[in-house]
């Protein structure tokens, strides 16, 4: 993974996103949505819930859509049914795109997705015909902009806590755990009181492709389209975050 850092490419996002409030919510909404699904809606009980509600509060997400993207994730919203829908396809020059939705109506989902993928040159596919690319690992990102966590201190506490890897990149250590051992090594770091600004099992390509001149473009443009429906809370692609 050395080279292809996950962190850089949230950061171009987060960059691409800052004008834009209802796309940082989104972001904030996904991972209240995913910390609920997986540990309840008590905060008090669920401590990746509550590191989730603090970032989303620190960006002034109203109280009303945080919680509301908890009773979507435990199922006690009133009147509305959400479904979890992942499509796989191709983008320009090869590239594979896996989309993760959430969505309360699922053929006007399907339908923007199909028209973003036919709209840049992409196509969608069966399920499992890009998937087998790519790997699961749980993820977390600690930043350190200031350089005030030491490098041989949190390498430690990694290993300590059974991580699989740990690698520095643009101000920020990324911490790459097993599916299975994720939730055990993010409580160990929030028991160390260290800060988590991303802490998600999450999938990584196992080979990146490389796209130029028009087509690069083309991919781009089909990343940033399905970025703006708020239906996709995922969208992982094996082009090179170099490229991006």
């Amino acid at each position: 993974m050395a080279g292809h850092s996950k962190w850089h490419n949230i950061k171009r996002k987060k960059s691409a996103q800052d004008a834009k409030r209802g796309k940082i919510f989104m972001r904030h909404a996904k991972n209240i949505y995913v910390a609920a699904k997986e540990g309840g809606g008590d905060l008090e009980a669920n401590s990746a819930l509550r590191t989730a509600v603090d970032n989303a509060k620190a960006d002034n997400m109203p109280n009303e859509n945080i919680e509301r993207n908890i009773k979507k994730a435990t199922g006690t919203l009133d009147g509305v049914n959400y479904e979890e829908i992942t499509y796989e396809g191709y983008g320009p020059g090869g590239v594979a795109v896996i989309v993760h939705a959430i969505t309360d109506n699922k053929n006007r989902t399907a339908s923007e997705v199909r028209h973003a993928f036919s709209k840049h040159g992409g196509n969608l596919g069966e399920s499992g015909s890009v998937s087998f690319m790519f790997d699961r690992k749980g993820y977390i990102v600690i930043e350190n902009p200031d350089g005030e966590i030491d490098e041989d201190e949190i390498t430690m506490e990694a290993l300590e806590a059974g991580a699989e890897d740990i690698q520095t990149q643009d101000g920020a250590y990324e911490i790459f755990t097993e599916p299975d051992g994720f939730k055990e090594v993010r409580e160990h770091f929030l028991d160390k009181n260290y800060h988590l600004t991303e802490a998600e099992v999450t999938l990584f390509p196992q080979t990146y492709t490389d796209v130029s001149g028009e087509v690069r473009e083309q991919v781009i443009a089909l990343i940033e389209t399905l970025e703006e429906n708020d239906d996709l809370q995922d969208i992982h692609h094996n082009l090179n975050e170099s490229d991006v």
